[in-house]
């Protein structure tokens, strides 16, 4: 006769409860961590792809980045998902010559990218395809040609060919210098008249002078819309399964620091 201490009851409802809190459980852990990442990302850094060539010779088409967006100040996470963000603590403004990631005022939906240029206070005018910032051109040294021509063909567009483009060093206020590329058959972009910048706004231009949609056409960049400061290029690569030939991988661009 089985002694009934030793006899083991199984009580199918106890077991059911038991697999539902476990499952219950490890779904809340994934919302968590779910919750967190996204909060990361929202709040403290981004990763976004380059879309288009208005930053070139700085950023390729198919440039993957990532975005510092507690550069200038913490914003409320998920805030930005629902026009400009909420900012919680403010930092420091952006600096002339910082590459900025930011909403753009016509299309609150859409994020572009380009260069500070003028900060307020300043005015800024083109004349000749020289940027001016309170008078002052900013100086442009050419490129040697070789190195022209090898980042031509790194950057392996056909339509920026060798012999109308320019590539230029430009130093900015504060001793930033920076390439930009410039086409000498192109004059629609040569001049931009005196505009003056006032407070809590920015004025950006692409580094692609002659190919970039930017504060010369539509205006300045208010500091709300701003979503953080690119400082990374983490892969490049483009792949396009309509026009293969235009498929590339750049390892070596990889770990470049921007600036």
């Amino acid at each position: 006769m089985t002694d009934p201490k030793e006899t083991v009851s199984s009580n199918p409802g106890n077991s059911k409860n038991a697999k539902l809190k476990y499952l219950w459980e490890q779904i809340w852990q994934l919302a968590v961590a779910l919750l967190i990442v996204f909060a990361i990302r929202s709040a403290i850094v981004e990763p976004f792809k380059i879309p288009s060539g208005s930053m070139i010779p700085t950023l390729y088409v198919g440039d993957f980045i990532f975005v510092n967006k507690f550069a200038y100040g913490l914003k409320l996470p998920f805030s930005d998902y629902f026009g400009a963000p909420i900012q919680l603590i403010h930092r420091d403004p952006p600096k002339h010559g910082e590459v900025i990631v930011f909403l753009y005022p016509r299309e609150p939906d859409t994020h572009y990218i380009k260069r500070v240029i003028g900060v307020p206070g300043d005015t800024v005018e083109v004349r000749n395809k020289v940027v001016y910032i309170n008078g002052a051109p900013l100086p442009q040294t050419e490129a040697p040609t070789d190195e022209t021509l090898a980042r031509l063909k790194d950057i392996g567009d056909p339509r920026y060919g060798d012999d109308h483009m320019k590539l230029l060093r430009e130093k900015i206020e504060g001793g930033h210098e920076h390439l930009i590329l410039t086409d000498s058959n192109n004059d629609y972009t040569q001049n931009f008249e005196p505009a003056k910048i006032p407070e809590n706004f920015l004025f950006v231009m692409g580094d692609n002078r002659d190919f970039s949609n930017d504060s010369r056409f539509w205006g300045l960049v208010p500091f709300e819309n701003i979503s953080g400061r690119a400082e990374v290029i983490w892969l490049s690569m483009w792949f396009d399964l309509k026009d293969t030939e235009k498929n590339s991988f750049k390892p070596g661009r990889i770990g470049t620091l921007l600036k």
